[in-house]
């Protein structure tokens, strides 16, 4: 076991220094870009009159009512989803070892994607509580379609397989779900479920929301230092003592948590959950206890800033913050996949 712990050092480079830093520096740049977004939208409001509503609020003065009622919830679940994703997919990359994992690719968001295509069709009015547990029960069943599939083949679950299981995965499913939305006429639903939009958030989403990720990044932060056994190997993990079949459940609980929540509010948005860990690993290391907690605030500000950026685009019109983050993914993904094309297979 000795020499399994010497032989695990030098890949265990972490900064703690500039976690600390990023994790301080980014909590406060984070307000900021809150601010920022209440401010920002069709009709421009000063920050000063953003204070008086959060702290002085006058429900008869109009711009107050859009503050704390629309813009507000909106940042907020803004800064919820970005760490929900960020941290799923950290949590992923360092189970699998899969520096592609992400719960776009895997699988995760088409199958909540069918499962939301099956309620809108058969379930038309069904409360967002119940709505979220489909997301849920639609995330598992893609993520074991992909897991099940991958692992099929001769010499088992490799990051090459899981990629490509996962994008077969979330073809079909994807596939299958516009199937219904043509045949039932809930295609303009769907799609701007598909497109990735966070207009829509509002206060009841977030109650029903923010205590499940709220749950998922505390289990997250407890799971860390197995997580970071777990990417140093599975021997490696094995020869420290660590239960890694367990750890994988528990993992996958936590992701499919993560992201259910997620992308019951804002749909099909991709990529968050592959280039955020991969930033914040470049920063602080590999050690998990603060690749998770960078990972959140790196996902946060992420999704804020781009849904102000959504808004100032082609004003007054919207565009899709799901697109404008593929405008960055996409690219990135196509650097990881060439980078790693010869240690995966």
């Amino acid at each position: 076991m000795s020499a399994l712990t010497q032989s695990s050092k030098p890949r265990l480079r972490s900064r703690p220094l500039a976690a600390t830093f990023i994790l301080i520096g980014g909590a406060a740049l984070l307000l900021f870009a809150i601010s920022l977004s209440i401010s920002v939208g069709a009709a421009d409001i000063k920050l000063a009159t953003v204070w008086d509503a959060l702290f002085h609020f006058h429900a008869e003065q109009t711009q107050h009512q859009i503050i704390v009622e629309l813009r507000l919830p909106r940042a907020l679940a803004a800064a919820l989803i970005g760490a929900a994703l960020a941290v799923a997919g950290a949590i992923m990359q360092g189970m699998t070892r899969n520096p592609m994992a992400d719960s776009g690719l895997l699988g995760l968001n088409s199958g909540a994607g069918l499962a939301l295509a099956i309620c809108f069709a058969l379930m038309p009015g069904t409360p967002f509580l119940l709505t979220m547990l489909y997301s849920f029960i639609g995330a598992g069943l893609g993520a074991g379609l992909v897991f099940g599939i991958g692992s099929l083949t001769k010499g088992g679950l490799s990051p090459v397989r899981l990629t490509l299981a996962g994008a077969a995965v979330s073809m079909l499913l994807t596939a299958i779900s516009e199937g219904i939305a043509i045949y039932f006429k809930i295609g303009q639903d769907l799609a701007f479920w598909y497109a990735g939009a966070i207009a829509g958030a509002n206060w009841l989403q977030i109650k029903m929301v923010s205590p499940w990720v709220f749950a998922g990044l505390l289990c997250a932060l407890l799971l860390s230092r197995s997580i970071t056994l777990l990417s140093l190997g599975e021997e490696v993990a094995t020869g420290l003592g660590q239960r890694t079949g367990l750890i994988k459940v528990l993992g996958m609980i936590i992701v499919l948590i993560l992201a259910g929540s997620a992308v019951s509010i804002v749909g099909a948005i991709g990529f968050v959950g592959l280039m955020v860990p991969h930033i914040a690993r470049f920063l602080v290391g590999v050690d998990y206890r603060w690749v998770i907690p960078s990972s959140a605030l790196l996902g946060s500000l992420l999704m804020v800033f781009a849904d102000i950026l959504a808004r100032l685009v082609h004003p007054p019109h919207e565009t899709p913050i799901g697109a404008l983050i593929a405008v960055i993914g996409v690219p990135f993904f196509l650097y990881l996949a060439m980078k790693q094309k010869g240690g995966l297979e």
